[in-house]
């Protein structure tokens, strides 16, 4: 043990430093001065300052994803603590590694309603994976360790850790990295070989086999694996929202997103398979629909390292618990050793019924007189040749994003799945550019999401982030405003967006660039110089207002009740 004494601040810094953290969002206050005082020493590490607490938890998730390293905020105690929470939800349902650090008032004034004081280890203890509250100086140190561990082993997630500002001024010996072992927590890293032997016997016999891919396999590493055994076996994928860039997007054996807005063929693969491989997956209801219809004729073999997701939602035939990528991988080598079977089926029949769905029901729009927001993806995906990181905001413009953006490598998508939080995009923007500094970063938004968190310009333009930024505006709460056509008359309750502000001038208040588009043949022109152009840009696009996202499947019916236009 060292001799050496450190105060609170200084062991914390000295443990993101071997945690190997070099980029933190936040924003600072009084119970956090002493953390951003020793802060302002630690030149190794880059603090960006973003606008508010939301957006440093949504920037720091953009930076894990984007990188698949941990990614860490601070925020200051009582309002600055409780603004994180919407961003600690965001991550908790996507299973992204982040580490939140929270100012907590002196220990012997909590429980007293002192000055900005709230219980944010009570408030967050729902949403995070797991969330400490230091009491003594002594065990700082090593409840540091334990967060990060936490945050980036077995099924990731945010922890937070809330430190009262006398323990950050306290001094106590430090011990220095060591391996971390928590009794009551020991993730399933190996799969059960003989369960995986038995995936790979009925891979053999399927005759209408199917791979349905999740975030797990982005998460765990496991793309390469996922698109050897689809390449092996010839079985054709579909991912979840979070899974998209687990399998390339434009390889014949793709067949889209499935789900409420998935596409025709993937949703008629699931309820016409007799083998669901589900890799990283937790069935979630806007990819099920009903669940009792959903891959009623299939065996489904569920892999994931969170045994609790195993059965929770729909029940399977071989549950495996393990990481994906080794899972995958080992799945591979099975395959490679076992012999074909003599009387291996005839799949011709599928690959046919398949080929038949992608070319008879299509995505598909018709760009007439308005700009139709589907044009819009469909020639940015044209420019940049696949190549861009694209965050979203939610609603239609996340939809239209991921059906006509093909993603061909893995982190490449960055969008809040689980919570589908409105104002993620723009930050989660800022913290992709972080990670990937030499990488095109483009934010797909719309004109209601994009204002929940439009601040977060002015953090791009403060640290030349060259973001940017895509606004379909439809001068609609778009998604909101599509069921109440459908299922509600076209009573537009409170979804008109009537005083929007011009996103131009804006664009250049915050100091960036502003390009508008209002007719079809402006949005080749405003993309190609928005790209082009150095520093964070904003390019509106005035769309079609009332253009619905197809297909859908309405709430509460199978996913074969689809809605085609």
């Amino acid at each position: 043990m060292s001799e050496k004494e450190l105060t609170g601040t200084k062991i914390l810094m000295k443990v993101l430093r071997e945690e190997g953290v070099d980029t933190i969002f936040g924003y600072p206050g009084g119970a956090v001065i002493d953390i951003y005082d020793e802060l302002a020493n630690n030149t190794d590490i880059r603090h960006l300052l973003v606008r508010h607490e939301q957006g440093a938890v949504h920037a720091a998730d953009g930076f894990a994803r984007a990188s698949g390293r941990t990614g860490v905020c601070f925020a200051t105690s009582g309002p600055g603590a409780t603004n994180t929470v919407t961003g600690i939800a965001t991550a908790y349902l996507d299973s992204i590694p982040m580490v939140i650090i929270t100012g907590q008032v002196p220990t012997q004034l909590i429980g007293n309603d002192a000055f900005q004081e709230v219980d944010i280890v009570g408030i967050t203890r729902p949403c995070t994976k797991h969330n400490y509250l230091v009491k003594d100086i002594e065990s700082l140190e090593r409840i540091l360790r334990e967060a990060f561990y936490l945050a980036r082993t077995g099924r990731p997630g945010p922890v937070l850790v809330d430190i009262p500002k006398n323990i950050q001024t306290m001094k106590t010996k430090v011990n220095g990295p060591e391996d971390i072992s928590m009794r009551t927590y020991k993730p399933t890293y190996k799969p059960n070989v003989k369960q995986l032997s038995k995936v790979a016997g009925l891979i053999k016999k399927a005759k209408r086999p199917l791979i349905f891919s999740g975030g797990g396999v982005v998460l765990s590493g496991g793309s390469e694996a996922l698109t050897q055994l689809a390449k092996s076996t010839n079985i054709p994928v579909t991912s979840t929202l979070m899974g998209l860039g687990a399998f390339p997007g434009t390889d014949d054996l793709w067949l889209g997103m499935p789900g409420m807005h998935g596409t025709f063929r993937a949703n008629m693969a699931i309820s016409q398979c007799d083998l669901m491989l589900a890799v990283g997956v937790r069935f979630d209801d806007r990819v099920t629909g009903r669940t009792d219809d959903f891959a009623h004729n299939a065996t489904i073999v569920q892999i994931d390292i969170d045994p609790t997701s195993i059965h929770k939602n729909i029940e399977v035939a071989v549950p495996i618990v393990g990481d994906c990528k080794i899972a995958l991988e080992k799945l591979n080598e099975l395959l490679e050793k076992e012999e074909e079977p003599a009387n291996a089926p005839d799949r011709s029949e599928w690959d046919k019924q398949i080929q038949a769905w992608k070319e008879t029901t299509p995505l598909a729009y018709k760009q007439e007189e308005a700009i139709k927001p589907q044009y819009v993806i469909d020639k940015f995906f044209e420019m940049t040749k696949g190549e861009a990181i694209v965050t979203t905001e939610v609603g239609q413009n996340q939809m239209w994003a991921a059906q006509y953006y093909h993603f061909n490598r893995p982190n490449q998508f960055i969008t809040s799945g689980g919570l589908g939080t409105m104002g993620f995009g723009l930050p989660a923007a800022i913290g992709a550019q972080m990670a990937c500094p030499d990488q095109l970063v483009v934010d797909v938004a719309g004109d209601g999401s994009i204002q929940m968190n439009i601040q977060e310009m002015a953090t791009a333009v403060q640290y030349n982030l060259p973001v940017k930024v895509i606004i379909l505006n439809n001068r609609y709460l778009g998604m909101v405003r599509q069921w109440q056509d459908l299922f509600y008359d076209k009573r537009y309750s409170s979804t008109t967006l009537d005083h929007n502000p011009d996103f131009v001038k804006l664009a250049e208040a915050f100091g960036a660039k502003g390009l508008r588009a209002t007719k079809p043949e402006e949005v080749e022109k405003v993309l190609k110089e928005g790209l082009e152009t150095e520093g964070a840009v904003i390019m509106e696009f005035i769309v079609d207002r009332e253009e619905n996202v197809y297909p859908m499947v309405p709430a509460g019916k199978a996913i074969t009740d689809m809605l085609l236009v």
